[in-house]
């Protein structure tokens, strides 16, 4: 069922995740950070971390929603993994990095809530209609 339900994320996630990325926050990012960003993206490294994330979306929020047969746990649970695992990496950088922007910070952990909340939720009906 774990890899059932991960290769109904992936796409998911990448999808959403792309629109914000791509055309939603693109130039919020830039303003805020662009000193920072490499003009070349580590897609290696990029690529880790959305196998990573969505396999830890779906052993920790998704397939115990589907268990439960509660979308509604999809959706809170996924909202709490992405604040938590997105805070992770802004209030370290916030803690360690000079001139990271306070505004990044809380736009992104807002985010990772938003994005993990949705991927979760939108794969709980994907896989409930698909009979998973």
């Amino acid at each position: 069922m774990f890899i059932k339900l991960f290769f109904v994320a992936l796409p998911v996630f990448f999808v959403i995740d792309m629109i914000w990325l791509g055309l939603v926050a693109k130039n919020f990012y830039q303003n805020q950070i662009g000193f920072l960003m490499k003009s070349d993206i580590n897609w290696t490294a990029a690529i880790i971390f959305y196998l990573i994330f969505i396999a830890g979306l779906v052993l920790f929020v998704v397939a115990p929603a589907m268990e439960k047969g509660l979308w509604v746990h999809a959706l809170v649970f996924g909202a709490l993994f992405g604040f938590i695992t997105y805070a992770t990496y802004d209030l370290t950088n916030l803690a360690t990095l000079k001139d990271w922007p306070l505004l990044v910070t809380i736009v992104d952990m807002m985010w990772g809530a938003v994005l993990a909340a949705s991927v979760s939720t939108i794969t709980y009906f994907i896989a409930t209609k698909i009979g998973l």
